[in-house]
């Protein structure tokens, strides 16, 4: 049974992967941690979220002391924490030894020169970048047993790269459009005038400037047009993507290619039918619904996740899963 500590723990996706670790009959949590200057640090879990009233432990604030405890005690990491928070601790018990799942956009480019511009801040561990794996679980899953840099994919990233990674040879170079919708948990729990309950609306935002898109882009190998928009729902993502193939393609030929799925018990693909949020949400699945064109080229292809999951703390999980061998 391998013991991990939860770093970040009162927000969404920590609860969730808290939740997620504590049902795992063969995962233990070694503690759940939060900033030194959290409010919620001293609370337990289950007073920020009745839910997870069955979890009785408490928020421990992450002192240097704490942190020699997690290395002492712990067999890995997550860290449910901001991008410029999760620069330095990852680095720090990836050097302690223990493996690290970051679920944050910190260690997501190999390309030390992609986070100042979309991240604001310069990598300065250039030996643990250079160790860190794309956690997609269902592609990567031979890299991710092997390191113990871990990091989790973004949300958006995951919705459209599933969809879109087995397409790969049969696409032109005409970019791919992606129109993805995710309810507001993925603006994380912190209060803001645009994620206020009056002000919610069916939005995009980050037009042409979202650093999700160079994470696709990147992981696709192929440049995309990324628009996301942020719903009038709590959780859940859902992305349509238009993308021309190549001449000749068949459905035949796209139907086979999305049999690479077939021993992926988490990714469900239907052809002529199409998700919706509701059948995703609070489940580790991603659901496919495609449709072809063969008179003008083109196919829609609808992914949908659950943001807090598969986006997020269940692909976390899976990653876990993969890397100890379970």
């Amino acid at each position: 049974m391998k013991s991990i500590a939860i770093i970040g723990a009162s927000g969404y996706t920590g609860a969730q992967v808290t939740s997620l670790i504590q049902a795992d009959d063969q995962l233990k949590i070694q503690g759940l941690y939060v900033s030194e200057n959290s409010l919620d640090k001293g609370k337990t879990l289950a007073s920020l979220y009745p839910v997870y009233s069955h979890i009785d432990l408490s928020l421990v604030p992450l002192t240097e002391q704490a942190k020699q405890t997690i290395v002492d005690e712990a067999d890995a990491v997550v860290l449910a924490t901001d991008h410029g928070v999760s620069l330095h601790l990852a680095a720090w018990f990836y050097q302690a030894g223990l493996a690290v799942f970051d679920l944050s956009g910190a260690y997501r480019f190999v390309d030390s020169e992609q986070y100042p511009k979309w991240y604001g801040f310069e990598h300065i561990y250039p030996e643990v970048l250079a160790e860190a794996v794309y956690g997609l679980a269902e592609w990567n899953a031979a890299a991710i047993a092997a390191s113990k840099m871990i990091a989790v994919p973004g949300c958006y990233p995951t919705a459209s790269l599933t969809a879109l990674k087995p397409l790969k040879d049969l696409m032109t170079d005409s970019l791919p459009v992606i129109n993805a919708v995710s309810g507001v948990t993925g603006a994380g729990r912190k209060a803001q005038l645009h994620t206020s309950f009056c002000e919610v609306s069916l939005t995009p935002y980050g037009v042409l400037g979202h650093r999700h898109q160079p994470e696709i882009a990147t992981q696709l190998g192929q440049q995309v047009i990324f628009t996301p928009h942020l719903g009038n729902f709590k959780r859940g993502i859902l992305a349509t993507i238009t993308v021309q193939m190549k001449p000749g393609v068949s459905e035949a030929d796209i139907a086979k290619a999305y049999e690479v799925y077939e021993s992926a018990p988490l990714v469900n693909v239907y052809h002529n039918q199409f998700p919706k949020v509701d059948d995703v949400v609070h489940t580790p699945n991603c659901l496919l619904g495609w449709k072809f064109d063969p008179l003008n080229g083109y196919l829609v292809v609808a992914s949908a996740i659950d943001n807090l999951m598969k986006g997020a703390a269940s692909q976390a999980h899976q990653c876990i899963k993969i890397h100890f061998n379970y």
